[in-house]
């Protein structure tokens, strides 16, 4: 990368613009997802997040839905397909994944999508669950600060799913969240991502 504006979780990426589309196919669904450069996994599905969609559980309680880190939205528009009625927050910092995930939602018709920059969330939105592959890239300090943000906006009886590779910490983060007092479980290993299921602090 040739700078920090050339980040995925810049703002205002600085890569010149080349649109594509990504068929994603699931088990349960197909989409077809606009998607772009400077955005992360531009033209493709990435691995993890197949993980997570395919294998992750669906909400046990009604509420609000989060994608953390929504990028151009596979995770976000596969949650409003799956749940119609639940309103799915896409959030993210990269204006143009926001772009993306609006164009998306427009395109498969899901209403339900609202794409929004993380300090546009209402302070009194409560989430039943949260999945995110988070930017781990980001680095260690400001993914901590991201996670316990958010984490700690779960309903009473909810949880976040999160995919991390092994290879990029999965389970040093999932024993630095219990340390801070969110009980974390692993979910299951699948191709080297771990799938880690967060609850709330007592």
């Amino acid at each position: 990368m040739s700078g920090r504006g050339d980040h995925y979780f810049s703002e205002m990426p600085q890569a010149a613009s080349q649109a594509g589309t990504v068929q994603m196919r699931l088990s349960d669904l197909e989409l077809q997802l606009a998607s772009d450069t400077g955005v992360f996994s531009h033209g493709r599905l990435d691995a993890g997040t197949r993980v997570l969609l395919e294998r992750a559980p669906m909400p046990q309680i009604r509420g609000d839905l989060l994608d953390l880190g929504c990028g151009y939205g596979p995770i976000a528009l596969t949650l409003a397909t799956r749940r119609k009625r639940a309103k799915v927050w896409a959030v993210d910092v990269n204006q143009r994944a926001l772009d993306l995930v609006r164009e998306n939602a427009k395109t498969a018709g899901r209403g339900n999508v609202v794409a929004s920059a993380p300090d546009d969330v209402p302070d009194d939105v409560r989430f039943a669950v949260i999945y995110s592959n988070p930017p781990i890239r980001v680095g260690k300090a400001a993914l901590h600060e991201l996670l316990v943000r958010w984490v700690d906006r779960l309903l009473p009886g909810g949880s976040a799913v999160i995919v991390v590779h092994k290879h990029l910490g999965s389970d040093s983060l999932a024993s630095w969240l219990n340390e801070q007092g969110f009980p974390t479980t692993r979910l299951l290993s699948e191709r080297g991502y771990r799938l880690l299921q967060i609850q709330p602090r007592a």
